[in-house]
Parts: structure tokens; sequence; C-alpha cells
């Protein structure tokens, strides 16, 4: 398994409970399929770089996790059906 680090954005116009429903199930999928060590640090509503989807805020989340690469591949498949997440990147850390 390897350390990875994965960013995504939120639509900012979701409401809190939504948003906190969509962290937790993007744990889920983590968590289930044998990752280990999920850290979740919210950043928060911040300005975009560039407008995405009509949007030029966002609500950035970043997790630390150790995972193996099925699940990564999950989680990335998950975030792109997702229409709530509208930008994210996984980067590989390394070794855990």
């Amino acid at each position: 398994m390897k350390r990875y680090e994965i960013m995504y954005i939120i639509r900012p116009n979701l409401e809190e409970s939504a948003r906190k429903e969509l962290i937790l199930a993007m744990n889920a999928v983590l968590t289930g399929q044998g990752s280990q060590e999920v850290k979740v640090d919210e950043w928060g509503i911040r300005d975009l770089a560039y407008e995405i989807a009509d949007f030029t805020k966002g609500y950035y989340v970043v997790l630390n996790v150790v995972a193996p690469t099925e699940a990564i591949a999950e989680i990335d498949r998950v975030m792109k059906i997702r229409e709530d997440v509208i930008r994210h990147i996984v980067i590989a850390r390394d070794e855990a």
C-alpha cells in the first residue's frame, strides 16, 4: 500500500448537511476498500484560480490516506460520477 494525498473541491452552494454526508461517503469508499489512516483536512470555501462549472468558489477537502491501488481507482471513479465534486486530484506520496 502507498500513501496518497487526495484533494477534491465540492460545489460551494451545497448545504452543510449534504456536504458532511458527501465527505463521509468519500471516506467510506476508501475504508470499504481496505484503506488505513484516513485523515481529513477541510480547508473550507476558497476562491478558485479559474471558473469551474460557473463557480468561482469551492469547498476544498484534502485527504491523507494509506491505500491499495484498487481503493484509489474506486475513489477516482466515484468522484468522476458525483456531480457535487467539481474537481479532484490524487497524488501518490512516499511508501507507507
